[in-house]
């Protein structure tokens, strides 16, 4: 019995209660993300327009000239949206990049590769290695997207069962390294994608925007990240989390009342009924899939390599910019693609040509909220990139920073802590990052760290703490999962059990980054630390 639920029972509130009670209250004040933008997009229109009849011009380092404020409540500037609103919305990077991967993964998910791979991976570990597989698969988990929050918990406490362990352990441990480690992956998913059309849409205004941003811009920071989030997860999971639940005596074994409760909380369609094993039929469609997608990886390497490629820059090379790294979303697509039809051919879920735009509709549908997020993201960027306003909060911004001698890593560790407040109430990533890059990226740049950098640091603020918030939609269903064992369990007991994730994820998370900050290493292929550097 834990001391969260004892707590609840005796009407006694817990101080995990009262913490999560202040950030659910605040958190509530808050608009949806599109309300949200839309409120700062009206602000810009008013500031805009304010400094435009104040004459305000601002001086960017580098600039051949200055940059005049232009008001959007003017001629010029009504003007200006009433004629660009359609190329301000398809002119929002992320949906170059983000749509045709999302096709791609949307045949692996859909016809069931990935969660076959991730049975596979939970199912061949020996039982001292399952909180490490747990890891593993939790913290790569995001190349599912959202789909990752409800199959891996449910799936991790399966074979945690099956192998005498606590069900509840790999539970509570695989939500929290699908949620804590989102941000990264040894593989490049669409969130690379999304963080670094942002990323590039807002750079696009500056006089030294430094190296291009792509999908492989934080490649190498995630590849290392990750290895080392999920080793501390697997340890999180074996050392303390499992062993402080068998000392509270929680149950392994589900309640008698498990099912009434899942209805209670209207939750309970959301959590599949899933198989650690594979049947013979998803063997044989895994091993002709991976076979399908190392043909295909070996095609692109040897094409690459060809003496004359097409895929080299001019001088012969792929640094730092070259039609190949421009080709990572051609790469990402034909990678997920493939061994997804392949798979889907095999198994019987893709039967024929008529199945494979179903499975790539679906996969829109479920992204079908992002694509009107986008659109008023859009209108916010560029409104901030044409008025020039973000120009004047960069420089004013850089220039307050130096004036208190706070321009270098502390206050990038600054900015990471303000990413992780901030994770608490704005969940969607895409709108934070939208938020934060229109002020941090151009204003850090004037201190000559490069975008990519940047970027890699807001994805540790962003993942981190976003297990702890009640605005995590997820966390419901999780705790559905939960009271199956635990039927008084409440938000206060998931929200005690994920800080040891959270609180140990950052400090290692901003260790890695750190390292990479004091050793000058590349960020990805062709980004580093420094502009120019």
């Amino acid at each position: 019995m834990t001391t969260e639920s004892a707590s609840t029972r005796s009407g006694r509130s817990s101080l995990p209660d009262r913490l999560l009670g202040t950030v659910e209250r605040i958190g509530n004040k808050l608009p949806d993300p599109f309300m949200l933008f839309l409120f700062l997009f009206l602000i810009v229109a008013v500031l805009s327009t304010a400094m435009a009849w104040a004459n305000v011009v601002v001086t960017v380092p580098g600039a051949a000239e200055e940059t005049v404020i232009k008001g959007f409540f003017t001629a010029e500037g009504l003007s200006w949206f009433t004629t660009t609103l359609g190329a301000n919305y398809l002119g929002f990077p992320p949906l170059a990049t983000v749509l045709p991967i999302l096709l791609a993964v949307g045949v692996a998910e859909k016809s069931g590769l990935l969660s076959a791979l991730i049975r596979r991976a939970f199912g061949s570990a020996p039982r001292w290695a399952l909180p490490y597989a747990v890891g593993f698969v939790g913290v790569t988990g995001s190349i599912m997207s959202d789909a990752a929050f409800v199959v891996i918990p449910p799936l991790a406490a399966l074979v945690f069962k099956a192998a005498g362990r606590h069900p509840v352990a790999g539970l509570l441990g695989g939500f929290a390294a699908a949620g804590a480690g989102y941000s990264t992956s040894m593989l490049v998913t669409s969130l690379d994608a999304l963080f670094s059309g942002i990323t590039t849409a807002v750079t696009a205004s500056l006089p030294n925007p430094g190296a291009p941003v792509n999908p492989l811009s934080n490649y190498f920071f995630n590849f290392v990240s990750s290895f080392v989030l999920i080793l501390l997860a697997g340890f999180i999971i074996d050392k303390i989390l499992e062993p402080r639940l068998t000392r509270q005596g929680v149950p392994t074994e589900e309640t008698a009342d498990a099912e009434a409760e899942g209805t209670n909380t209207g939750s309970a369609a959301a959590v599949p009924a899933l198989s650690s094993e594979l049947t013979w039929t998803e063997r044989k469609g895994v091993i002709w899939a991976v076979a399908a997608g190392a043909v295909v990886a070996a095609a692109i390497l040897a094409g690459a390599l060809l003496p004359d490629s097409p895929w080299r820059n001019e001088d012969g090379g792929f640094l730092p910019k070259s039609p190949l790294l421009n080709s990572i979303v051609f790469i990402v697509f034909v990678l997920f693609t493939v061994p997804g039809l392949v798979y889907g051919k095999i198994t019987g879920t893709i039967a024929s040509a008529k199945d494979i735009p179903r499975v790539m509709g679906a996969s829109i549908k479920d992204m079908s909220g992002f694509l009107v997020l986008a659109f008023i993201l859009g209108q916010f960027i560029a409104l901030f990139n044409w008025s020039g306003i973000g120009n004047w909060i960069a420089v004013a911004g850089a220039g307050g920073l130096e004036s208190i001698g706070l321009t270098g890593y502390p206050a990038i560790i600054g900015f990471i802590a303000l990413a992780s407040v901030l994770n608490l109430f704005i969940i969607s990533g895409s709108a934070m990052w939208t938020l934060m890059a229109s002020v941090f990226v151009p204003m850090f740049a004037l201190l000559g760290f490069e975008p990519a950098f940047i970027q890699g640091a807001f994805r540790v603020g962003d993942s981190a703490t976003q297990i702890l918030t009640p605005l995590n939609p997820y966390m419901i269903v999780l705790l559905t999962m939960l009271r199956k064992y635990e039927p008084q369990a409440g938000l206060g007991t998931v929200i005690a059990r994920m800080l040891p994730f959270t609180v140990l994820f950052w400090l290692a998370w901003v260790g890695v980054l750190t390292v990479f900050y004091v050793l000058n290493l590349p960020m990805g292929p062709g980004n580093g630390i420094y502009i120019g550097g």
